[in-house]
């Protein structure tokens, strides 16, 4: 008895009953002809339509492209070093006739045209307009000198810290005091050694530079330390028996009385002794 012979249906099945049927889901396409005897004639896939919207492709794209980590903001993506190419000529063999392969069209060579001479016109710092006069002769010399000023700012750590002893009005008044071509040959001059500086401070005094700003960061860690060190040892009790004792001992003796009537004494002496000088140095008559 022969076996029934399977059927393959062409057409997509349908969707169980209780569900709305797509038919926009599901097309019909045609098939080829195929030989009855080919193994392709059994198995006939069922092509069906993508749904609208995006493709395989740019679903791809955007999980690759979510996956990649962002760049925080301010940063910059370092430069890749330029590659270097082998000219053309190192890589033909000896021999090998390149106008034969690749004939190359001559063009004619133009003679360069030279650039139309710059007008160089004389400014009267007088007469001038006030932009003429900053771009001739006030910017030239102040532009070099607020390089250096935010030069010597870095090195002074002004934009790491609050408070700094670098002042920056003082740092370019003596750059520019030194560097005016009148003065020209002659010796460096610190900035309170400028007359005019000397002056003004003689009527304008300014206040003590406090030492935490003239202490360098060594200077300042030892004095710390040797702070601290000192501190634990005064927390020793032998030490603060001692300590006690010395107290007792000034109180009994009135060392500090003592120290004030010793001062005394030597200052009524050089105060003596000073009158003397200048009595003396008035009653010989000059030479």
């Amino acid at each position: 008895m022969a076996a029934p012979r399977q059927t393959f249906s062409r057409i997509a099945p349908r969707e169980e009953a209780g569900g709305s049927a797509d038919l926009s889901a599901t097309t019909r396409t045609p098939v080829p002809a195929v030989p009855p005897g080919s193994p392709e004639s059994l198995v006939s896939p069922v092509q069906v339509a993508e749904p609208p919207g995006k493709n395989l492709w740019e679903q791809i794209c955007e999980e690759y492209e979510a996956e990649i980590p962002t760049f925080p903001e301010g940063y910059k993506v370092k430069q890749e070093a330029a590659v270097t190419v082998t000219p053309l000529e190192e890589l033909v063999p000896h021999g090998f006739n390149m106008e034969h392969y690749l004939p190359m069209q001559q063009f004619p060579v133009m003679p360069p045209v030279p650039c139309p001479p710059r007008k160089t016109e004389t400014v009267e710092p007088k007469t001038c307009s006030p932009k003429d006069y900053l771009e001739m002769f006030v910017f030239p010399v102040l532009l070099p000198g607020m390089a250096n000023l935010l030069h010597q700012a870095k090195i002074e750590k002004c934009f790491e810290r609050k408070r700094t002893k670098f002042i920056a009005c003082d740092f370019l008044t003596e750059w520019l005091y030194n560097q005016n071509p009148k003065r020209a040959g002659e010796p460096f001059t610190k900035f309170f050694s400028i007359p005019f500086v000397e002056e003004w401070l003689k009527a304008h005094p300014r206040p003590p530079i406090p030492l935490s700003l003239l202490l360098t960061e060594e200077a300042a860690a030892v004095s710390i330390q040797a702070f601290w060190r000192a501190y634990l040892v005064r927390c020793d009790p032998e030490i603060q028996e001692l300590r006690q004792w010395q107290k007792k001992l000034r109180e009994d003796k009135h060392i500090r009385q003592r120290v004030k009537i010793f001062w005394a004494k030597q200052e009524q002496k050089m105060k003596c002794k000073m009158e003397d000088e200048e009595v003396l140095g008035a009653s010989v008559p000059p030479p």
